[in-house]
């Protein structure tokens, strides 16, 4: 199935047709011809979720990303590029991962397995045109892949679908793997850092930039005025956050998809590290002068922010923006994800789930309506006055006022 869904990277491009002039007969008129694409700044990065960072609209994206995810997929369609290009295959069959059906009915060209050998040849920033699956410097291609269109992305997901059986029995292996290395920590705590904020007897808002995180956050917004939680953000979810108008007290990760602004706005850190101890994210933190507490484990960021939460003493804990299924955690695109299911057994009713909750109390009044119902109430309130024998010393009061106001006003330029 997967040799089906995968191609070869490199085509010479299509011959070119012969122009209108040309094929037409001597004398007859010749239908205008098409303008050429015009050329648009290059942004590539292997990650998908630091070009994103840098990517403006126009701009042609080169990623490298086995598997676009639906994060992925969505944060490209948000930064508005002309086209996007991937070294690697988009749709492998692995499982029906979301991304590419996102950003095609987009309406952005998805072109999959141009090469990484386009990382080398391509230069950030240089203009070059996008025509058809052929990517050209000038008039000279440099790489050309295959177009995907809906219905072959469509066709790619029903195909994956079929082999989620063998990605349910990897997840698992890879689940009872995690227990045996880590039951100590689900079990008992072990290795859990102290830290400086307190949780104890405490509502924790954790937020994840997952799918639906900015509505749900939005949603929510009742809740967090009423009870205050803790507010935790797993890596980028601290820039939500920040984006949603609140502050993080805790951030927690690998620091590597948060902002410098986000880490320096006087949340306490936790720096997520391997099992061994290392942490790659610790030389960005020492660079910025800025201390943190370490916690090891093999679980993802999410899930050590909740075993964290819990071991500190949490009344409740809110996630936003998790993971909450098995195509979502696949999604994810790590083994480790497998963490996330024990976790939530370990959480047990103590964690809810904010995931939908936009959708769930979506308002069904628009603000056309609001403003209607509004300007009925005040047409009505004026007819009452009107016809009410006290209407003129409503009248002459309300006179009154605005005399004294424009009195006033005209006293503070006299």
């Amino acid at each position: 199935m997967r040799s089906s869904l995968r191609g070869r990277r490199a085509r010479s491009p299509e011959p070119s047709q012969p122009r209108a002039h040309e094929a037409g007969a001597a004398g007859e008129p010749t239908l205008p011809q098409p303008a050429p694409p015009q050329p648009r700044p290059l942004r590539m990065d292997k990650r998908t979720k630091n070009l994103t960072k840098r990517l403006r609209p126009g701009d042609i994206a080169l990623i490298d990303h086995q598997d676009i995810d639906r994060v992925a997929g969505e944060a490209l369609v948000a930064c508005k590029p002309s086209a996007v290009l991937n070294a690697a295959s988009s749709i492998s069959g692995t499982y029906p991962n979301l991304g590419p059906q996102i950003i095609v009915a987009a309406g952005i060209p998805l072109i999959d397995e141009v090469g990484t050998e386009l990382f080398e040849i391509a230069k950030e920033g240089e203009r070059l045109r996008v025509d058809g699956n052929v990517l050209l410097r000038g008039d000279v291609p440099l790489a050309a892949g295959h177009l995907l269109d809906l219905d072959h992305v469509v066709g790619a997901m029903e195909e994956a679908r079929l082999g989620l059986s063998e990605q349910l029995e990897s997840f698992v292996e890879n689940t009872l793997e995690f227990l045996r290395k880590e039951r100590e920590l689900l079990l008992d705590g072990v290795g859990v850092p102290d830290i400086r904020t307190d949780l104890a007897d405490k509502h924790v808002l954790i937020v994840v930039r997952g799918y639906h995180y900015r509505e749900d956050l939005a949603a929510l917004r009742p809740y967090i005025r009423e009870y205050r939680p803790v507010m935790i953000g797993v890596d980028g979810g601290a820039d939500a956050i920040l984006e949603g108008g609140y502050r993080p007290s805790l951030i927690v990760g690998d620091m590597d998809s948060v902002s410098d602004k986000a880490l320096t706005c006087g949340a306490e850190l936790v720096l997520h590290a391997y099992r061994d101890g290392s942490a790659p994210g610790l030389d960005r933190l020492r660079s910025l002068g800025l201390e943190c507490a370490m916690f090891p484990a093999a679980a993802t960021s999410e899930d050590i922010a909740m075993l964290l939460a819990d071991d500190k003493g949490a009344k409740l804990i809110v996630a936003v923006g998790s993971h909450v299924n098995l195509i979502e955690f696949l999604d994810k695109g790590r083994s480790g994800m497998a963490s996330t299911f024990l976790t939530r057994q370990r959480l047990a009713g103590k964690l809810v789930d904010a995931k939908g909750v936009s959708r769930l109390y979506r308002s069904q009044i628009s603000t056309g309506s609001l403003l209607l119902l509004i300007g009925a109430a005040v047409v009505t309130l004026i007819g009452t006055v009107a016809v009410s024998p006290w209407a003129g010393a409503y009248w002459e009061v309300l006179r009154g006022y605005w005399d004294n106001f424009v009195f006033w006003v005209q006293g503070l330029f006299s």
